[in-house]
């Protein structure tokens, strides 16, 4: 049979480098989005909006897509209705294409807040040791990436399809508009400061300063997607992803510095959060972005401020363990500074940053 790959939520970091993946490994590529737009290139856009039933079925009316990958959610005020809107467009997604028979194998991609909870109640109450290790049981609070594996599992016995659940960490690699973008956000936090004279400072806590982590490129997330859909021992799982490094921010962040021709500024033990950093920035970026004819000028649509504060001011050290995925065959590795460097170029030739 011949594969073909419907990829939810196409125009984020994580699927739309998954859909450029397989498509160019030749799969037939379906890309959902409310707002396909202009980064679909070879893929076959289709616009619906996954809290809508009638337009998911009039999107999805004449295909039949073999393998989904769900890459998408929405944020909401509070975990309870994270729990209730993403579930219900993952639910809407399977609902509809349940009669329609096609689907051999489902992946949910959520992440590293199945052991370290939501947003609301990030970090706090009794947490797993690291590294994290997908046996570890389910936290006791309410969360949104537990009501998502729960639709899996439903569909799965009634429609008969395999599943895989894909944990990675803080995700690093290219997108516009994205609601978690931390390798964008310092891109753009770097050339202000250098544009503006500004310290380079760190905006995390100690303990992260100081603790080792891990990250996830999401080029290499793609191929993991690909790899654990087509690989008999990895269906049926649940699967961490990171790069394979750890490394501490006292070190990458000179690295970065590097990169940009900065100074890093010296960390005294209580950074200082971006959301305050960058709250005047917008104005400034849109000077920068006239003077160096930027391709976006609204600072708004590169950064994530909200998010890379909650990564980077986490009070415990986050590492994932990796062992389950290497024993069942998954070897790529994946330097996590090369990453970071890789990215800013990316960003400079599509003239994002100068």
């Amino acid at each position: 049979m011949v594969r073909s790959a419907l990829v939810a939520g196409a125009t984020g970091i994580v699927g739309n480098n998954l859909a450029r993946h397989l498509r160019e490994r030749g799969w037939p590529v379906y890309g959902l989005a409310r707002r396909p737009g202009s980064a679909m290139q070879g893929i076959l856009p289709l616009t619906a909006d996954l809290l809508e039933p009638p337009s998911l079925q009039s999107a999805l009316r004449d295909l039949r897509p073999t393998h989904v990958f769900f890459c998408t959610w929405l944020r909401q005020k509070t975990e309870a209705e994270n729990i209730l809107v993403n579930s219900a467009m993952l639910r809407n997604l399977l609902d509809v294409l349940s009669p329609i028979g096609s689907v051999r194998h489902v992946a949910l991609v959520t992440g590293l807040k199945h052991y370290l909870g939501p947003f609301e109640s990030y970090g706090q109450g009794t947490l797993p040791a690291t590294p994290f290790r997908e046996d570890q049981p389910r936290l006791d609070v309410e969360n949104f990436y537990y009501a998502q594996e729960d639709e899996v599992f439903a569909a799965s016995k009634r429609d008969g399809f395999t599943w895989s659940i894909h944990r990675p960490h803080t995700i690093i690699g290219y997108a516009v508009g994205n609601a978690m973008n931390l390798g964008t956000t310092l891109a753009t936090y770097a050339t202000i400061q250098r544009e503006t004279g500004r310290p380079f400072l760190f905006p995390g806590s100690a303990i992260q300063w100081n603790a080792l982590t891990d990250m996830t490129d999401a080029r290499l997330l793609a191929r993991y997607l690909e790899w654990a859909a087509t690989t008999d021992t990895a269906r049926n799982q649940a699967l961490n992803v990171v790069n394979g490094d750890v490394f501490r921010w006292r070190w990458m962040w000179g690295r970065l510095a590097d990169w940009f021709g900065l100074r890093p500024a010296a960390f005294l033990g209580d950074g200082l959060p971006l959301e305050r950093q960058m709250g005047d920035a917008g104005p400034i970026w849109s000077d920068i972005a006239r003077k160096h004819q930027l391709a976006e000028p609204d600072l708004n649509r590169l950064t994530s401020a909200w998010h890379t504060d909650a990564d980077l001011g986490r009070p415990i050290e986050v590492v994932t363990d990796m062992t389950k995925s290497r024993r069942l065959g998954f070897l790529d590795y994946q330097p996590t500074d090369e990453s970071f460097f890789d990215l800013f170029t990316i960003l400079r030739q599509k003239r994002i940053i100068p």
